[in-house]
């Protein structure tokens, strides 16, 4: 095959289409590797960006970004045209739900159409984008073959799933086994090469459909045992008891036990939406994954559980949450990251507005940010206490100080257990 030959001596060319927290560092890993990366975004602000060297993306520096634009080895472009002179095309495109829960598969087409415009035998075209399982061989594989292409013959197809944890110090690209499955043996032999030139372990399956359910039972497994963890949450408040002190004793079990926690509800681009992509299409097999659905409902609705607490918080000072200034802490879905995709701290705010609650935050990586009708502005850390009559940690990045805003605010309502060990008739926790 032609191609392993290309990847073996590094002289393959890679286009990557979507150039954010999954492409972004799977691009910039493979220039640093010495292949030639040509990355497609159709947003113009982040192709400028990059090729001036400043990276968006927390887990890409900025001087590994610009290292690969000065040597020539990685070139961003708005112009899917030049998707035509690489040897292989990864997809990393967003796949979000539509209102009604169901996949969106837009994206995924766009780029999909983009790929066939373009191209040519030999190619090898591998889709990250987290999907239901039979996408890569239901939705990809015939766009590209109406192109008088013979699939695994004139072109090689692969699914693999994205495993990115944005934030992560120890687990990043190249040391995160990489599961990939291709249409047949030639395609998943020539993905297993190409990935094996910059990841530490390549795992193949048998399928496209067997990796693409690989993903989602992974982020399904966590959005479930949150869900359990949640409702022990809950049922912990009735009961009088510290959810955190539980699981931390549970956890000491070194066998048959994984720790989970509690929290404001799931965010980022995955665990939220997984499940409903399996849901969706078990229902196509007339099978109803209820496990699954009624760990969704839990987890959706702990921002409204959050408002609760904040509301117990406040009657125990004799005040109405209506009227009352409450401060969100933290808006990011998680720690120490600029992401806010489906952040729990959203649906939160806009809980406490309509309840009637005067509404701040503050989040170092979110200066400002409109959501619904609110359009705020983060307060300095060292203020947001000033007038507000609640405080809510919500993300509890590593940069707040937390003592000082036990000793600063009233009252605050701790969701993530980021004042453990802390004792102060002033706390609420979940």
């Amino acid at each position: 095959m032609e191609l392993l030959k290309k990847i073996e001596s590094k002289q393959a060319k890679l286009g990557v289409i979507g150039l954010g927290y999954v492409g972004l560092p799977l691009a910039v890993e493979f220039a640093r590797a010495g292949f030639g990366v040509i990355g497609y975004d159709v947003d113009e602000r982040k192709v400028k960006a990059l090729m001036a060297g400043n990276s968006y993306i927390p887990d890409v520096p900025s001087e590994h970004l610009a290292e690969v634009v000065k040597n020539g080895k990685f070139v961003a472009t708005t112009d899917p045209k030049r998707l035509g002179e690489v040897d292989i095309i990864d997809i990393c495109v967003p796949t979000p739900l539509r209102k009604t829960k169901d996949p969106d598969m837009t994206y995924i087409v766009q780029a999909v159409d983009a790929t066939a415009a373009v191209v040519k035998k030999g190619q090898l075209i591998i889709l990250e984008s987290t999907t239901y399982p039979g996408t890569t061989v239901e939705v990809v594989q015939p766009t590209i073959a109406a192109k008088g292409l013979k699939p695994g013959v004139d072109f090689y197809l692969a699914f693999s799933p994205e495993r990115v944890d944005p934030g992560n110090p120890k687990y990043q690209t190249k040391n995160i086994p990489k599961v990939v499955g291709g249409i047949n043996e030639d395609s998943t032999r020539a993905a297993v090469a190409f990935y094996s030139q910059v990841m530490d372990t390549v795992v193949p399956v048998s399928s496209p459909s067997v990796a693409e359910m690989v993903k989602l039972l992974e982020n399904t497994f966590r959005a479930v045992n949150i869900g359990l963890v949640n409702e022990l949450a809950q049922m912990c408040h009735r009961m009088n008891l510290d959810v955190w002190e539980v699981i931390d004793a549970a956890k000491t079990k070194p066998f048959g036990f994984m720790p989970f926690y509690p929290g404001p509800g799931l965010g980022g681009h995955c665990i939220p939406i997984d499940p409903h992509y399996l849901s969706w299409k078990a229902r196509q097999y007339n099978f109803e994954a209820r496990f699954i659905e009624l760990a969704g409902v839990v987890n959706s609705g702990m921002p409204e559980f959050v408002v609760h607490r904040v509301s117990d918080a406040l009657n125990s000072q004799k005040k109405s949450l209506n009227g009352s200034r409450v401060h969100v802490i933290g808006v990011a879905y998680k720690r120490d990251v600029n992401d806010l995709r489906e952040s729990p701290a959203l649906e939160i705010l806009e809980l406490l507005d309509k309840a009637g609650a005067i509404v701040s935050y503050t989040d170092p990586y979110f200066p400002n940010f409109k959501h619904a009708h609110l359009d705020l502005k983060s307060v300095d850390e060292k203020k947001m206490h000033q007038h507000a009559d609640c405080g809510v940690i919500v993300t509890d990045h590593k940069v707040f100080d937390y003592p000082a805003m036990v000793k600063n605010f009233k009252l605050l309502v701790d969701t993530r257990n980021a004042l453990k060990g802390i004792s102060n008739p002033g706390i609420f926790r979940l």
